[in-house]
């Protein structure tokens, strides 16, 4: 009997839903942003990942409201295992990760010492597939 490969992605994600961030009355996530990674903003609500800002996590989808204008709400994976595009720093295994701009998340940078919990990085990387993108546990 031979080991049957597991697909990660399907173990538990743990979903949430946030009203989607706006600029000028605008939603600042599409349709054609599903599946990327987002964050969370000042007053809770979710819009594109930065590079450098934290992730809360991968844009499941949206609601078909208003046509990718108004105030739509977006299922966002916030716990589990997903895959998002990577960026340059390519991560490895191991490793956490922060925007990468574009839609991309990258390594995390390197933090000497943190004694007022700056440090923004998120997730556990478990597989890479070279510079496409990367498995990671949002722990």
């Amino acid at each position: 009997m031979t080991i049957r490969p597991q697909n990660l992605e399907t173990i538990s994600p743990v979903l949430a839903s946030f009203q989607v961030s706006q600029t000028a009355g605008v939603d600042d996530l599409k349709d054609a942003d599903i599946g990327a990674p987002v964050k969370l903003s000042d007053n809770g609500e979710v819009g594109p990942l930065g590079a450098d800002e934290q992730l809360l996590g991968k844009l499941i989808s949206l609601t078909l409201t208003d046509g990718d204008d108004g105030q739509r709400v977006a299922t966002v994976q916030i716990g589990g295992i997903c895959r998002l595009p990577v960026s340059a720093p390519v991560p490895l295994v191991g490793n956490r990760i922060v925007g990468g701009g574009s839609g991309t998340v990258k390594q995390a940078p390197a933090v000497a010492s943190d004694p007022d919990g700056g440090n923004i990085a998120r997730g556990t990387v478990l597989d890479v597939n070279g510079t496409i993108d990367c498995v990671i546990l949002l722990n």
